[in-house]
């Protein structure tokens, strides 16, 4: 029995919940979200309660069981609260802006990068070095800021790139084992 799947999902004030089969739209005050279940998840609302179950017993709904539940408190969460991923640039001369809503990054390659964002997501930069992304889907929020630490991963001799806030890249000796 999946335990995270069995938790029910409180639900907030000013936030409503549409259930159309195997259909959930959550509207709340930053936004609204829905999405398709798989078949063989229900989701019922009891006042403010929701609780995601499933019809049978079977491997493949066992295992959308707890995902199913996680991604309707994710969208309950974000339309009420939101996401964001903070990132952090370090190197010499490694830097980022804004052009309106496009990232400019420059990181070290002969050429800028611009990095736009998909819809209903928002781009702020602090300080040059520090980038946050915020937004309501979480999914896309993650996706969005793996993409810009994808332009220049932090390497491990010398600790310089892209990464997020708080990550911790384990460094490596150079040649000869310098100290």
């Amino acid at each position: 029995m999946s335990r995270i799947g069995k938790r029910p999902i409180s639900i907030p004030n000013k936030v409503s919940v549409t259930i159309d089969n195997r259909a959930v739209a959550v509207k709340g005050p930053k936004g609204e979200l829905s999405r398709v279940l798989p078949d063989g998840i229900i989701v019922e609302q009891e006042g403010e309660i929701l609780k995601v179950l499933r019809r049978d017993e079977s491997r493949t709904i066992r295992q959308l069981h707890g995902l199913s539940r996680t991604l309707v408190a994710n969208m309950v969460d974000g339309v009420s609260q939101g996401f964001q991923k903070r990132l952090e640039i370090q190197g010499v001369g490694y830097r980022a802006k804004m052009d309106g809503r496009n990232l400019i990054l420059i990181v070290g390659y002969s050429h800028e990068v611009k990095i736009e964002p998909p819809p209903g997501i928002q781009m702020a930069v602090e300080g040059n070095v520090n980038v946050t992304v915020s937004g309501i889907d979480k999914e896309v929020v993650g996706n969005t800021a793996a993409k810009i630490r994808a332009v220049r991963p932090p390497e491990v001799y010398k600790g310089k790139g892209i990464r997020y806030a708080g990550e911790v890249v384990r460094r490596k000796a150079g040649k000869a084992g310098k100290k």
